[in-house]
């Protein structure tokens, strides 16, 4: 099944954004991307995007989650940063 990615990661950055310790910006591709970073750190920062089979992932491979859960991938991922719920 291919899954719309960018409304994958429209909503994934949505999602992120709702921690607010991370800074994130959409970034037109090919891939789109998402661009995290903590705004507390110089280090904490990665970039996902959104697979065709609709999982995201981190630029080092993690798998976040998948479209059918989004929330639940964005906190993974701000959980990875250290970040804090709004």
């Amino acid at each position: 099944m291919m899954v719309d990615t960018v409304s994958g990661i429209q909503e994934f950055a949505s999602a992120a954004r709702r921690h607010i310790d991370l800074s994130v910006r959409v970034v037109p591709g090919p891939p789109l991307q998402v661009l995290v970073r903590n705004r507390f750190s110089e280090t904490l920062r990665e970039t996902v995007t959104c697979s065709e089979e609709g999982a995201f992932v981190t630029s080092w491979g993690y798998r976040l989650g998948t479209v059918d859960n989004v929330r639940d991938a964005a906190a993974r991922l701000a959980y990875l940063m250290a970040a804090l719920p709004a």
